[in-house]
């Protein structure tokens, strides 16, 4: 006679068995692998949304305006960067212990570096990130240029705060502002100094 010990045991196996194989068959199907990529983009979204909260990336790409309070960031076109409708008269010259000034969106910013725009994130695919691959992102963070290799990144843009942040936490980023509402919002082009 047979202990029962035994038979539970060897029933305990083959229903682990049983539900292992039918975890595996109903995880390797298409659309298992594409939820568990979408799970992982969004995990990986919610990081960069807290990235962009944390190192205050709204405080210069989202347009200020005035509220009850005195000035907040406009939401509502947040990460858009400098309003193209929002034109500039010409930048106050530096003087004394004023090396830099800002514009009251908190968008514009003129110095040495002659007057730079900040940029819109959003991922609009003719204003914004949206035809960006990740690689030019990433380049871009690492190294100050614009795409990756054109032009420098200008002040007050942190990017060397920024070149330190490990590759997952970049992809983090992109990911979060390529989730975002697209905003068609060509901001203009940095003016050298005189």
């Amino acid at each position: 006679m047979s202990d029962p010990r035994t038979k539970s045991r060897t029933a305990l196996a083959v229903a682990a068995g049983v539900a292992l194989a039918a975890a595996v068959a109903i995880l390797s199907s298409p659309a298992a692998a594409e939820a568990a990529r979408k799970d992982a983009v969004q995990t990986r979204a919610e990081r960069g949304k807290y990235l962009v909260s944390a190192m205050g990336c709204n405080d210069c790409h989202t347009p200020w305006k005035m509220g009850a309070n005195g000035p907040e960031p406009d939401m509502t076109r947040m990460l858009s960067g400098h309003p193209a409708s929002f034109k500039m008269p010409p930048a106050p010259a530096s003087q004394g212990p004023w090396l830099w000034s800002g514009a009251a969106t908190n968008t514009a910013f003129a110095g040495p570096w002659g007057v730079s725009f900040a940029a819109n994130l959003t991922p609009d695919k003719a204003t914004g990130l949206g035809g960006w691959t990740w690689a030019q992102f990433r380049d871009s963070m690492r190294n100050g240029k614009h795409l990756g290799n054109g032009r420098d990144l200008l002040p007050p843009m942190p990017w060397m705060s920024v070149a330190g942040l490990g590759d997952a936490d970049l992809r983090a980023l992109f990911a979060y502002l390529r989730s975002l509402k697209p905003v068609e919002n060509r901001v203009p082009a940095p003016i050298p100094p005189k």
